[in-house]
């Protein structure tokens, strides 16, 4: 089967808009939308490739750029690594120098354009943060909406609430309350029964892994309107994340943790070796932060997930 390389990009201008592409009627998947970008040909460099292309197709210079995402996929005749990096500054106007239309969509509209099925991947990449914030399962309810407020406030826009010692009751009463400060802010995800989804429509919800291998076989519990995670630790359970087509991961122990100091770390060449080929959107976990996101990011995470490292009152 032939193997084509493509570089693509996740362009973002002003408040954090990304630039797309649509595609000719006349190609393959035309009328469609895309990342802008095009093949590498052999023996360039992919951050070649990509400078290159977007300045045939769009008249811009790249000045920064960072691996986002690698996405594999599969066609009748062909196979296609699509090999996305997020261009974060860039010099020169947007234009569709080869005649095809621009538009510039918040991450939350990008949902709204249709896009080839090899790009689903991208969508959620380009939506997503490169920071999960999960929530210390050890505090009062007043001290854990204390906190998360002034995390709010610092940025934080992907949060799980995390309480395994809380009895239903209490964590469902916290969880109106934590969806209530997120809302409009961060994206809240749950953890708990299926039962719950009709009761928290706003949230979405972060499967266990023992919930992943239960649940997995029957497919997605909800449509794509709705975000999907799992947690995961082996080569077998991003398998089961895959085919339930889960919108992303948290991938651990990446290092030795307080919180499971039981568990042996997957350390960092273990983690790149797991994400190899894996399409999904994937955060580390365990004993990374912030100083880590570089890092994560050459190993093709999609960022760091934390519960200390993200907490103001840590």
């Amino acid at each position: 089967m032939k193997r084509v390389h493509v570089a693509a990009a996740v362009i973002r201008g002003a408040e954090g808009r990304v630039l797309i592409a649509r595609r000719p009627d006349d190609k393959h998947q035309g009328g469609l939308w895309e990342f802008p970008g095009g093949k590498v040909e052999e023996g360039e460099a992919v951050q070649a490739a990509l400078s290159r292309e977007l300045e045939e197709e769009l008249g811009i210079r790249v000045g920064a750029a960072r691996p986002l995402i690698q996405v594999h996929h599969d066609y009748s005749d062909k196979h296609v690594l699509l090999d996305v990096w997020e261009v974060s500054d860039f010099s020169g106007e947007p234009h569709g120098a080869e005649g095809q239309p621009l538009a510039w969509a918040s991450p939350r509209e990008l949902g709204n354009y249709e896009f080839p099925a090899a790009n689903k991947p991208i969508v959620a990449a380009a939506r997503l943060p490169d920071r999960y914030l999960i929530t210390p399962d050890d505090l009062e309810p007043q001290a854990l909406l204390a906190g998360l407020k002034s995390a709010l406030a610092s940025g934080v826009r992907l949060v799980q609430l995390r309480a395994p010692r809380m009895f239903d009751a209490q964590y469902r009463d916290l969880a109106v309350d934590v969806q209530g400060l997120c809302a409009g802010r961060a994206q809240l995800m749950l953890k708990g029964p299926l039962e719950w989804l009709g009761d928290f429509p706003a949230a979405g919800w972060h499967l266990t892994a023992e919930q992943l291998r239960k649940y997995a076989p029957n497919g997605r519990p909800f449509p794509r309107e709705r975000w999907l995670a799992a947690s995961c630790h082996s080569i077998d359970e991003l398998q089961l994340a895959a085919a339930m087509e889960v919108d992303f991961v948290t991938l651990s122990p990446l290092q030795a943790t307080q919180t499971h100091p039981e568990a042996e770390p997957l350390g960092w060449g273990r983690a790149s070796e797991l994400l190899q080929g894996f399409n999904q959107p994937a955060y580390v976990l365990g004993g990374v932060g912030p100083a880590d996101l570089e890092r994560a990011w050459q190993i093709g995470a999609q960022g760091v997930a934390g519960i200390r490292a993200f907490w103001p009152e840590y």
